[in-house]
């Protein structure tokens, strides 16, 4: 267990105080779409993203967001930039928390008008530091946009809201460096219990983009810091939701969906393993069961693997045992494999 953060509350999702680490994306669709961008939220809550931030650009996508947070299945955040009226006007819309910097909103009466009416509401601001939009400022003071000078920054943004007295807050200090990320993080947490949103910004596609975040995500996560998540990623916003889940899962933080397990080929392998692998995982993608399934290709860990899951194979000459809980329930052959290993998963 790490350090206990403030816990603030987005729509129903519990963010810090020892609450799970919750998992959130954002609509790639543009908000003034109010159907595409309903779909896409439908979407996403149904392979568990718990929380979904928009972007706000002009009144009109104000507008349209009052509309998508009223049929929206969970919480919707609004991503705001320099126009206080905007923040106002989301507020007024019903929406579950802002995220915005305080310092780019302008005149300090402006901000103070935004945390007026987030008080009223009790909505909840997060403050986003980018490395890629620091203050000139701090840029200036430091010459680059280092680990402490994206802690000064979000420092500086939350005595503007204490101030005002207002301390529904979180936090986020993103890099597309996965070690300036964690650096920056690991020094706000020793600074400030203010609960944190953690991500490596502009990390890349699914590929390189998954393994940036699971790199500078798993190693803040086993700090224990990191009190929500967004794997961020050039690509379809489900495969955020699918990595920050499979991040806690290799973690033993959370569970959701299937643990899979397969095993790499190697020359003993006389099955077209690589093939049956990847139609498995494929399709275990809509399981939501909290179980084990093993894909192994030979007699060597392939029979040992697949009894300590819950349901798995071990590869033969051209086909394969079954194996559920423990015990061999079948022999199939390799065109088979994939099928009949489903096929024992509906049985659990």
């Amino acid at each position: 267990m790490g350090k206990i953060t403030k816990q603030i509350h987005i729509g129903t999702v519990a963010i810090g105080g020892g609450a799970v680490c919750s998992v959130q994306s954002m609509c790639s669709t543009d908000t003034r779409d109010v159907s595409a961008t309903l779909a896409q939220i439908t979407g996403l809550a149904e392979v568990g993203c718990e929380i979904v931030r928009c972007a706000v650009p002009d009144q009109e996508a104000a507008v349209a967001l009052a509309q998508i947070k009223q049929m929206s299945p969970i919480p919707v955040v609004a991503d705001i930039h320099f126009d206080y009226k905007l923040a106002l006007q989301v507020l007024e819309g019903g929406v579950d928390a802002l995220r915005l910097n305080p310092g780019n909103i302008g005149e300090r009466w402006k901000v103070a008008e935004i945390v007026a009416s987030a008080s009223e509401r009790k909505i909840p601001i997060r403050i986003g530091v980018n490395a890629g939009s620091l203050e000139k400022e701090l840029l200036d003071k430091y010459g680059h946009p280092s680990p402490e000078a994206m802690v000064e920054s979000a420092l500086g943004h939350i005595r503007i809201l204490e101030d005002l007295n207002y301390q529904e807050i979180k936090v986020s200090l993103k890099a597309s460096d996965v070690m300036k990320t964690v650096s920056a993080y690991r020094l706000f947490s020793q600074q400030s219990d203010y609960p944190l949103h953690i991500g490596i910004t502009e990390a890349g596609t699914l590929f390189s983009g998954t393994i940036k975040s699971s790199v500078g995500l798993g190693i803040l996560l086993a700090d224990g810091i990191g009190d929500t998540l967004r794997v961020s990623l050039t690509g379809e916003p489900k495969d955020e939701v699918r990595v920050g889940y499979d991040i806690l899962k290799a973690l033993g933080l959370r569970q959701r969906g299937v643990n899979f397990v397969s095993c790499p080929t190697c020359g003993r392998c006389q099955i077209d393993l690589i093939k049956v692998a990847e139609d498995v995982e494929k399709r275990l993608q809509w399981v939501n069961k909290h179980i084990t399934v093993a894909v192994m290709g030979c007699a060597v860990n392939g029979p040992g693997e697949a009894r300590e899951a819950d349901v798995g194979i071990a590869g033969g000459k051209g086909e394969g045992l079954v194996f559920r809980q423990g015990v061999i329930v079948r022999k199939v052959s390799e065109d088979r494999l994939a099928d009949a290993l489903l096929e024992e998963i509906e049985k659990l």
